[in-house]
């Protein structure tokens, strides 16, 4: 009775769908979070009957054959890329990505890592860091006696001193982009790290080569829609409980065929 296994990979889908739903409800708030979509495709087949074989001695084929499919399996967990919406914070250190890119952090092993969660913050030695300690790899350092800060759309950061009329440059912070960015590999703490299938960092400058700008004093928001997810959630529910009702009913069957005498 293969339907009881069928039904078993389907039930199996469902519960990973469902998984990955309740991730994402979970993420509504978090800062320049993307929603997670389980994507699946059918098993192999048994071909009983294959079709154009020839199936007479006049030399006729048959035209579909037969072929049993035996259930399904998990292809991807993908990341919907959507730009997020931005929320304004009036943060100095408060930096959103309008568009395509991310930041490069440096991790205490000395990996790189990236990531879209501009809430950042100064460290004691006055380092631009992320909300969890990393620095931010174009090591800006903003000075004791720094009155302001502001950061334009390029990402150039300049410092107002208190005894001084203009601005002094003291650094700029630099995007990243990548190939194929549903290929990079989540870290948690909304940091990713890079992946044979994501390429390598192409680093460059905020506006230019297809990046995204800043926005200083503004946070990019979850893209996570709760609407849709909740009608996600319900049809994965009912998915799950047609694939138990099958195996109810194959067990029926089963019982039936042992009360035959």
């Amino acid at each position: 009775m293969r339907a009881l296994k069928i039904a078993a990979t389907g039930m199996a889908a469902q519960q990973m769908r469902v998984e990955t739903i309740s991730n994402n409800l979970a993420n509504m708030s978090t800062t320049g979070y993307n929603a997670r979509r389980a994507e699946f495709s059918d098993l192999h087949y048994q071909q009983y009957a294959r079709a154009g074989t020839v199936s007479a001695s006049n030399g006729a084929v048959l035209p579909t054959g037969v072929q049993l499919g035996l259930g399904v399996r998990p292809a991807a967990v993908s990341v919907q890329l959507s730009q997020g919406s931005l929320t304004q914070t009036n943060g100095d250190l408060d930096v959103a990505i309008d568009g395509a890119g991310y930041l490069e952090v440096e991790l205490p092993s000395g990996q790189l890592a990236y990531t879209r969660d501009g809430s950042l913050k100064r460290s004691a030695e006055g380092v631009i860091v992320t909300s969890d300690g990393h620095a931010l790899s174009d090591e800006i350092v903003i000075p004791d006696d720094a009155r302001r800060l502001s950061i334009n759309a390029d990402g150039e950061v300049y410092v107002y001193f208190r005894d001084a009329a203009e601005a002094q440059l003291i650094g700029q912070i630099g995007l990243t982009g990548f190939t194929n960015p549903k290929g990079l590999e989540a870290l948690g703490s909304n940091l990713f790290a890079e992946t044979e299938a994501s390429g390598p960092p192409l680093v460059g400058t905020a506006g230019e080569d297809g990046l995204g700008t800043l926005r200083q004093g503004y946070l990019e928001d979850s893209s996570v829609d709760p609407v849709r997810e909740v009608t996600e959630l319900v049809e994965a529910q009912r998915g799950y409980e047609l694939n138990s009702k099958v195996i109810s009913a194959a067990d029926q069957m089963l019982g039936a065929t042992t009360q035959v005498r």
